[in-house]
């Protein structure tokens, strides 16, 4: 018995982030020019210790809407505008005062610090947000399983599961009998094809179906086959989350035992 894959398939795509990373890039070129020229009026009465937090507050700005990069650009901009508009000579890239200079100095240093703060902030928060989706996927076919009049529940809710997590383009479950050698995601989350470890991450996904076994109780019961889709290949915590999935299913195939699953 097989079922087929009902949902279309999921991309893992980029391109939201690759535009805001963009945007942020051209912002912390501009951005500390702008507000460089627009403090040229007041830099008679202006000192340079205001002047460089105006700056800095720019650099945190550009640092949290974007990369860590975007905000090193932005503290190399401000620093340099700084020299240019703000401190004597002006119109000069030279610094005359000794104050001036470690004021740039500062300036330079504590935007790069700031950007790199704020790109770890916004990594962890990523990953704080994907991991509460991965439990709440382990959490949810749990629950499942308990409640489930029929395993072939469980095993179509998985399907579409690891269809969205995975991204796939296809997805199917064959109960019973291992046939031919297809690559295999195995427990620790990572493929081989045929006696051959498969790298994904450097590699993409192998050519033809994938499969990942569901065993219950220590004996294999059946087999997740899986068609990649045409987006990059999954993080491992996200493979390692399929697995678990698939044991699920195993433990629902177990309970339910043989006529059940046949």
């Amino acid at each position: 018995m097989t079922t087929t894959a009902g949902p279309g398939p999921v991309t893992f795509g980029r391109r939201m982030p690759v535009t805001r990373d963009r945007v942020a890039l051209v912002t912390g070129l501009v951005a500390p020019f702008l507000v460089s020229l627009a403090l040229v009026p007041l830099r008679s009465g202006l000192s340079h210790t205001n002047a460089a937090l105006v700056l800095a507050v720019v650099v945190v700005a550009v640092a949290a809407l974007g990369s860590r990069t975007a905000g090193a650009v932005a503290a190399l901009s401000a620093a340099a505008w700084f020299d240019f508009f703000l401190t004597r000579p002006y119109e000069t890239f030279g610094i005359s005062a000794g104050a001036g200079i470690e004021t740039a100095v500062l300036l330079l240093a504590v935007g790069v610090i700031v950007a790199r703060l704020a790109a770890h902030a916004r990594r962890l928060e990523v990953s704080r947000v994907t991991d509460e989706g991965y439990l709440a996927r382990i959490h949810a076919t749990a629950e499942l399983v308990q409640s489930a009049r029929s395993a072939d529940t469980v095993v179509d809710h998985v399907r579409r599961e690891l269809t969205g997590l995975l991204g796939l383009s296809g997805c199917r479950f064959e109960y019973g009998t291992l046939l031919g050698r297809p690559s295999r995601l195995g427990a620790d989350g990572a493929l081989t094809v045929g006696h051959r470890v498969w790298d994904p991450d450097r590699s993409g996904w192998p050519k033809g179906e994938i499969e990942l076994r569901a065993y219950g109780n220590g004996h294999y019961l059946g087999r997740f086959m899986l068609t990649p889709g045409p987006g990059p290949v999954p993080p491992l915590q996200a493979r390692m989350v399929a697995v678990t999935l698939a044991d699920q299913t195993g433990a629902a195939l177990d309970t339910a035992g043989p006529v059940s699953a046949g």
